[in-house]
C-alpha cells in the first residue's frame, strides 16, 4: 500500500505543474508467479493493476505512471542469501547463483542475475523527459524470463 499512499500523496502536486513521473517496482514474478512465491506474485501483480488504473486516472496530465519488472537481481540482499548458501556448502558464490538461475528461471536468456545498475537504468529511462510517451506500460529487465514477445 506505500506506493498508492505515495502516489495519492504526490500525484496532484504534478497534475498542478502538468508533469511527474510514478513508477512500482513490480518484477517478472506478477506476470509469471512461481509456485514457491505465490504471496510475492500476488502483490506484485496488484502493482501492475495499480499502476495501469492510476495512468489511466492520470491521462492527459503530463503525469506518467509505469511499473518495472526486474528478473532476477543481484542486489544486496540477494547477494548475502547466495554468499550464506555458498559459505555452507563450501563452493564459490558464482556456482550458487548459476544453479538457481538453471534451475528456478531456466526460461532466462541471459542466464544470469541483472545487475542493479542494469535495472536501474530502466528506472532513470522512465524518469527522464524522454519517456514522456512511455505510460500505463509495464516494462521488463527480466533477462528474458517471461517467455513472451510483448
Amino acid at each position: 500500500m506505500s506506493g498508492v499512499r505515495l502516489s495519492r500523496h504526490y500525484a496532484q502536486g504534478m497534475v498542478k505543474r502538468g508533469w511527474g513521473r510514478i513508477q512500482f517496482v513490480s518484477s517478472e514474478s506478477g506476470v509469471q508467479i512461481p509456485a514457491e512465491m505465490v504471496h510475492y506474485g500476488v502483490t506484485k501483480t496488484a502493482q501492475l493493476a495499480v499502476s495501469r488504473g492510476l495512468a489511466e486516472t492520470l491521462a492527459g496530465t503530463g503525469v506518467t505512471v509505469n511499473a518495472i519488472l526486474p528478473g532476477p537481481t543481484l542486489s544486496e540482499g540477494v547477494g548475502e542469501f547466495f554468499g550464506k548458501i555458498a559459505a555452507e556448502r563450501g563452493v564459490p558464490q558464482a556456482q550458487v547463483e548459476k544453479e538457481f538461475i538453471a534451475t528456478h528461471r531456466p526460461t532466462s536468456l541471459i542466464q544470469r542475475l541483472a545487475s542493479v545498475d542494469e535495472v536501474a537504468n530502466l528506472s532513470v529511462y522512465l524518469a527522464s523527459e524522454q519517456a514522456s510517451a512511455t505510460t500505463g506500460a509495464a516494462m521488463r529487465v527480466d533477462g528474458g524470463v517471461v517467455r513472451s514477445v510483448v
